[in-house]
């Protein structure tokens, strides 16, 4: 059977049915000869895709384009196979995987990598909202990877060819090393898969970016304005080299808002080493220390819950949620301190947990980079309450049974 694959070289959307070729023994031509922008827009190819987009195969009985639907097509030209799975839950997963990471994974590094090229408009807000996302999805398959080494049974799916030819256009161009630690999961899966025999023939030796690109210059787009001769008469004229590079020079990094407010008398490390170093009598010393420091002026608590706790069904995946929440808060060290407990002996396990922050309220750039923030209801403690000042110290301490639960674990930012 004659497959001709219609794209540019280093497509990795099209690497997805030619490794999925390799797998099934199937043979796919490329031509050489094809030019973006040109071959896609010719009246043949129009027959094929309407879009003019690749990639697209061609096949004795008619054309295919979208590359999952291709590599679909190509899984099964030989049979079934285990590429598809063995039963039809598994069959489910692997489509539920496969359009999870296109949708969520593959779209949001899209909206981050695409701007950043010069590919569509370029805003802030934009590329914060598609890393958030991005960040979420992640977490989700991360999750999901705690305790798998594929994302459906115990071999290579189609589920893992596409979504590691998702994630591999974020390796290569945006997700950094720093960026992927916070998902140590998805880095070995993605390493683990790309390195295969099979992957390695079409993709070759993958290498992760150092850098995110910067922003396309829209200065550098636009045509040169003739030079004009200079007026004799304007001397002043030599001092223009100098105003550019004070244009040019780099800004100091804004303060954070938090620095700015008026001096406490309660310094965080002294109460984050008293928490730490107390051994014995810790309601007495450790809390009762924390209620001598307070500030309520200079810091504020806050309680929160986890909105969800129906879904927290099984231990590690909790335990794992909120180990990935606490990571995600270490932007936020140096100015807060928390407890977060997780309560009960088995599913629905609840979430609840315990903040201290610099200032009145909760810091806006906590909120806004922090996406995990938004899974809890977060209400501010009113200390004049008793009943809160104890629950309060209570979490300090790690009471158990706490709010009449077992504690399954007990986590502590500081």
């Amino acid at each position: 059977m004659a497959l001709v694959m219609h794209t540019y070289k280093g497509n990795k959307s099209a690497d997805k049915a030619l490794i999925v070729a390799e797998y099934v023994g199937v043979k796919i031509t490329v031509p050489s000869d094809f030019e973006m922008g040109v071959t896609n827009k010719t009246p043949e190819f129009l027959k094929m895709n309407p879009m003019g987009k690749v990639p697209t195969l061609e096949t004795p009985e008619g054309a295919i384009f979208e590359s999952n639907a291709i590599a679909r097509y190509v899984s099964r030209l030989n049979g079934e196979n285990s590429l598809n799975g063995s039963s039809l839950i598994e069959y489910a997963h692997i489509e539920q995987w496969s359009d999870f990471s296109s949708l969520e994974i593959y779209a949001n590094i899209l909206k981050w990598f695409g701007p950043r090229m010069g590919f569509m408009p370029y805003t802030a807000p934009g590329e914060e909202a598609a890393i958030a996302a991005l960040k979420r999805a992640l977490d989700a398959l991360n999750t999901h990877l705690t305790s798998k080494t594929y994302l459906v049974g115990e071999s290579i799916t189609l589920a893992d060819i596409i979504t590691v030819c998702n994630l591999n256009l974020g390796f290569a161009t945006v997700m950094t090393k720093s960026f992927t630690s916070a998902f140590p999961h998805v880095e070995r899966y993605f390493w683990t898969v790309v390195n295969q025999p099979n992957f390695k023939k079409v993709v070759g030796d993958v290498k992760q970016t150092d850098a995110v690109p910067p922003v396309a210059s829209k200065k550098a787009a636009q045509p040169a304005k003739p030079k004009e001769e200079p007026k004799k008469k304007e001397a002043p004229a030599a001092e223009a080299p100098k105003a550019a590079e004070e244009e040019e020079a780099p800004k100091p990094k804004p303060k954070n808002p938090l620095d700015l407010l008026p001096p406490s008398p309660m310094v965080l490390d002294d109460w984050k080493r008293l928490y730490s170093n107390t051994k014995t009598n810790f309601r007495e010393v450790a809390v009762g220390g924390f209620w001598e420091m307070y500030d309520p002026e200079g810091y504020s608590l806050w309680f929160c819950d986890y909105k969800y706790n129906d879904e927290n069904m099984v231990s590690f995946v909790t335990l794992n949620k909120v180990g990935g929440f606490l990571q995600r808060m270490d932007l936020a060290r140096k100015y807060s301190f928390g407890k977060m407990l997780i309560c009960g002996k088995e599913g629905p396990f609840k979430v609840k947990g315990l903040w201290l922050f610099r200032g009145p309220e909760i810091p806006k750039f906590i909120m806004d980079e922090v996406y995990d923030m938004e899974l809890y209801e977060w209400t501010k403690v009113d200390i004049s309450d008793e009943a809160q000042k104890e629950r309060v110290s209570q979490m300090i301490e790690d009471a158990e049974p706490f709010e009449g639960e077992d504690l399954l674990d007990a986590k502590c930012f500081k």
